[in-house]
């Protein structure tokens, strides 16, 4: 039986480097915006870990001014309301819409699971183009502890009403696809620019630096009824 692939959605299927060029105009240095998401990140696990939660964009807008205090820049509120309004259009990486288009052909059910809230990630899927592709789309915020909280693959399970060993994640993140596997899930990871395997615990049966790659040995390994 064909598994049920599972889609991360922030930098997997939608291009952050799209906020390369307001990092650029308010920090004068487009690579803040990876230290901006990295601190996202270890934020978002530092709140499930301490037993808090707060929405993704909320915390994502708390680093932002936490980095410019680091960086000794200052934000003005226009810069804030500009930030979130790009946060809630990011386009989908070019490969992302051919790559659901195979794997729909080849007969497979997809569905997403992002730390962005319910609203939100359903939001910009739907201005991105993807949303028709998934049947479900998962949120964080159904369990309140950001991935790779167990809590997460767990209820995506429960609600599609499937052993964990039905489930693959697509993730471009090492620490996504860790959770999933330790939950009994496959996994997949697309190395894209800025994200490489950890070569510690173990590993995804399936890596690729694009998703289209990605989806050819998904449809390979996982294609037969």
């Amino acid at each position: 039986m064909k598994k049920i692939i599972v889609f991360d959605v922030n930098e997997t299927l939608l291009d952050i480097e799209a906020l390369n060029p307001f990092f650029l105009r308010v920090f004068g240095d487009e690579k803040v915006m990876r230290q901006w998401f990295s601190e996202l990140i270890i934020y978002s696990q530092a709140l499930t870990l301490s037993g808090s939660y707060k929405p993704f964009g909320e915390l994502a807008v708390a680093v932002l001014q936490m980095v410019a205090d680091i960086r000794g820049e200052g934000l003005s509120d226009e810069n804030i309301d500009e930030f979130r309004e790009q946060l809630a259009m990011l386009p989908a990486h070019p490969d992302a819409i051919p790559a659901l288009d195979m794997l729909k052909a080849a007969g497979f059910r997809l569905v997403t699971l992002t730390n962005s809230s319910t609203r939100s990630g359903q939001k910009v899927l739907e201005r991105s183009g993807l949303a028709h592709f998934f049947e479900k789309q998962f949120s964080v915020e159904e369990v309140k502890r950001f991935k790779p909280a167990s809590e997460n693959y767990t209820h995506v399970a429960l609600a599609l009403g499937v052993d964990a060993d039905r489930l693959r994640l697509v993730a471009a993140h090492a620490w996504d696809v860790m959770g999933a596997i330790a939950c009994g899930w496959k996994g997949a990871l697309v190395t894209r620019p800025g994200n490489a395997a950890l070569q510690v615990g173990e590993q995804p049966d399936i890596f690729g630096n694009d998703l289209i790659t990605v989806a050819h040995r998904i449809i390979s390994m996982d294609g037969s009824d």
